[in-house]
């Protein structure tokens, strides 16, 4: 899984591309850590995100408590596949997407 970055201002923006499962959830998580305070809001472009996990969502959940703390996250173009995922497990009433 490839993770770009791009930071502008007080804007973050995630662009996850591969598969997001057990494997691949710690560099996810890694990444979530290293969000500065000053960001006030989050994107998560999931365009290219092929898979999620169990072990991806519960990095999602934990953005989202994050982000509730410090401003906004939005999680923008999910995969028929994923946002099928999203739904089943309700991460969808939880998760802010478009």
């Amino acid at each position: 899984m490839n993770i770009i970055k791009n930071a502008e201002d007080n804007l973050l923006t995630l662009t996850l591309e591969g598969r997001l499962d057990t494997t691949t959830a710690p560099e996810f998580e890694k990444a979530a850590n290293e969000i500065p305070e000053e960001i006030t809001e989050l994107i998560i472009c999931a365009e290219k995100l092929e898979y999620v996990s169990s072990a991806g969502l519960r990095v999602f959940l934990m953005l989202q408590k994050k982000m509730n703390a410090q401003g906004k996250m939005t999680v923008k173009g999910l995969t028929e596949s994923v946002r099928e995922v999203f739904d089943i497990t309700g991460f969808s009433d939880i998760l802010n997407i478009e």
